[in-house]
Order: structure tokens, then sequence, then C-alpha cells
């Protein structure tokens, strides 16, 4: 059973940083391309990062770009998502997600197979 818990949410301020983890159980996450989705309250659920297990290519959604960072960690068996320079709009339910046989990023929840259960990431003063 793929089984995926996210971690490190929490409360920060505007400009302030926080990193996300995504450690997997029951499979090992190298073979399978994972991404961090993130809902707000209202609103759907977007794409904001993706890595492949092929080559390691990323992929950002725009408004992220330059701010948060994807990485994983075969060893630890686990996905990070480097978040800095935090704003009020990056506030959400963040989420992580295996993608079986992608080969190329995407930033589409349809590609997606298995999520996690998310954790909550307010950014506010």
């Amino acid at each position: 059973q793929l089984q995926l818990v996210e971690s490190g949410g929490g409360l920060v301020q505007p400009g302030g940083s926080l990193r996300l983890s995504c450690a997997a159980s029951g499979f090992t996450l190298d073979y399978y391309a994972i991404g961090w989705f993130r809902q707000a309250p209202g609103k759907e659920r977007e794409g904001v990062s993706c890595i492949t297990n092929s080559d390691g290519s990323t992929a950002y959604e725009d408004s992220v770009k330059g701010r948060f960072t994807i990485s994983r960690d075969n060893a630890e068996n686990t996905v990070y998502l480097q978040m800095n320079s935090l704003k009020p709009e990056d506030t959400g339910v963040y989420y992580c997600a295996v993608a079986v046989g992608m080969v190329v990023t995407s930033l589409h929840r349809a590609d997606f197979d298995s999520w996690g259960q998310g954790t909550q990431v307010t950014v506010s003063s």
C-alpha cells in the first residue's frame, strides 16, 4: 500500500521559510515522480512543483519560481519542498502525491495517483 505522509507545515510570517517533507512508506520513492500541490480555502487544488525520478527534472508553478525548491533524498525515501520568501497567498494545505510511470514533469492533478493527507501552511503576520 502506497502511503505518503507530509510534515513541516506551520505558521510563519511573510518573508519567512518552511521546509515541507513528504515521507513514503510501503514503497520506494525513487521509482516515482512526486508532486506538491496546495489548496487554499474555497479554491481548487493546484500544482506547485514536481520532480521526476528518471532524470530529476523539476517544474514549478509560476508564482513560486525562484522561491520554492523541490528535492529528493532517495536514501531517506523523502521528497522536500523548501519554501522561502513566503507570502500570504502561499497559505493553504499542502499535499504531496506520487505519479506512476511519469517521465516528464506535470502539475496536473489528474496525472497523480496517490496522495498524502496534507499539512497546513499559514503565512500571516
